[in-house]
């Protein structure tokens, strides 16, 4: 078991939050809110450098990524889009400088209104945002480049919003080829580049679509491929390129980077949910969250709370219940608010959308509250040792 602490990065609708606790992993402690209070999709870190990353913003604000280099104490502000708060101060200089806005040229103009997700891997740094774009950064995030090869994608004219609108929300890295990258665009599917970017395979397709009910959702094409309403992907740990993804018809895995999917929805209530996460070490073992679909409120089947775990890569799913909420629980978990740690037995954390955030130390056999009354849990992530 690594020794030393851990810390669990939460983005929040009120900013980022940070929750430590002891290598026992117990003696949750919460501080924040850190970015300004602004809305804050996705936070991460890096353990070998200590340096944590948050993104986040909105039609007010524009979009904007801050960094933080002692362990989550100061944060610095890169802003990288223009917001509402810009128009209004272009207006009226009271206004501007009471709320610091300097009129400076920002470096994407108005192209997008936040950042939705980041990856730290190989060195660069990676943010999607949306509308979908995906930009990266070789300096640690002070300065930012678009990634022209999936902006340019022929089929990008195409692309249909989700409900949350045109999201970049899931950007995965090989362990080892830098030049190996998937990202997850809701409602546009999955794509991926063996080239660093230059190009982008679409990679939808079913391997066993004849057995799959005809998707109904307007997102959600037929004709052999999966949904593209795709809500949060993982790539599992090994030599293989084994992908799991939950989307707006359930559970789907890949044994093959992306290039074929399968649907393992049997055994699960419910095909509609968000977050899916793979164990550290074990490719077959996975967890995830269903919840009861769109028309009926996406809060837990029965209003009872259960995390579903399988060991055989969803060839079968048992639910986890204890210490979750069995009555009146009409919390969601949102697509990229459960995460893990990479001790033996591995944890898993979870957030709600009610500022609640779950612990197991045990995979998911038993759970335990270690926060609560935080604002709705947009992310999830960990870094062990800070």
């Amino acid at each position: 078991m690594p020794e030393g602490k851990i810390t669990v990065l939460l983005g929040t609708t009120k900013g980022a939050f940070l929750l430590r606790g002891d290598s026992d992993r117990a003696g949750w402690v919460v501080s924040g809110p850190f970015c300004d209070g602004w809305p804050v999709n996705h936070v991460i870190g890096d353990a070998a450098s200590g340096v944590f990353w948050a993104g986040g913003g909105g039609d007010w604000y524009g979009a904007a990524v801050w960094r933080s280099e002692d362990g989550g104490e100061t944060w610095q502000k890169t802003r990288l889009s223009k917001g509402t708060i810009d128009e209004w101060a272009a207006e009226d200089a009271d206004f501007a400088e009471m709320f610091g806005v300097t009129g400076d040229p920002l470096p994407f103009d108005d192209q997008f209104a936040q950042v939705w997700s980041l990856c730290h891997a190989h060195g660069a740094l990676y943010a999607g945002t949306k509308p979908a774009t995906l930009l990266v950064s070789r300096d640690g995030g002070g300065t930012w480049a678009r990634v022209d090869g999936l902006t340019d994608h022929p089929s990008a004219a195409d692309w249909t919003p989700g409900a949350a609108g045109l999201t970049l929300h899931t950007i995965l890295s090989h362990p080892t080829d830098p030049q190996r990258i998937w990202i997850g665009i809701s409602a546009a599917g999955v794509f991926a580049t063996k080239d660093g970017g230059q190009s982008w395979e679409r990679r939808n397709r079913l391997s066993n679509a004849a057995a799959c009910p005809q998707h109904a959702h307007p997102a959600a094409p037929r004709d052999g491929e999966t949904g593209h309403c795709v809500h949060n992907m993982m790539l599992a740990p090994g030599e293989g390129e084994i992908l799991y993804q939950q989307n707006h018809h359930g559970v789907w895995r890949s044994p093959d980077g992306g290039r074929s999917w399968e649907d393992i929805n049997d055994g699960l209530p419910s095909t509609f949910g968000f977050p899916i996460h793979v164990h550290p070490r074990d490719p077959d073992m996975i967890w995830t969250l269903p919840l009861n679909g769109d028309d009926i409120g996406r809060f837990p089947p029965g209003a009872a709370a259960a995390v579903w775990r399988s060991r055989d890569g969803g060839q079968s799913w048992q639910d986890h219940r204890a210490g979750l909420p069995q009555t009146g629980c009409f919390f969601t978990v949102l697509r990229q608010a459960m995460a893990g740690d990479s001790r033996d037995p591995a944890g898993v954390y979870f957030g709600t959308n009610s500022g609640s955030v779950f612990a197991s130390r045990d995979e998911g056999e038993s759970w335990s509250e270690i926060a609560r009354h935080l604002p709705t849990i947009l992310s999830v992530e960990l870094v062990e040792g800070i």
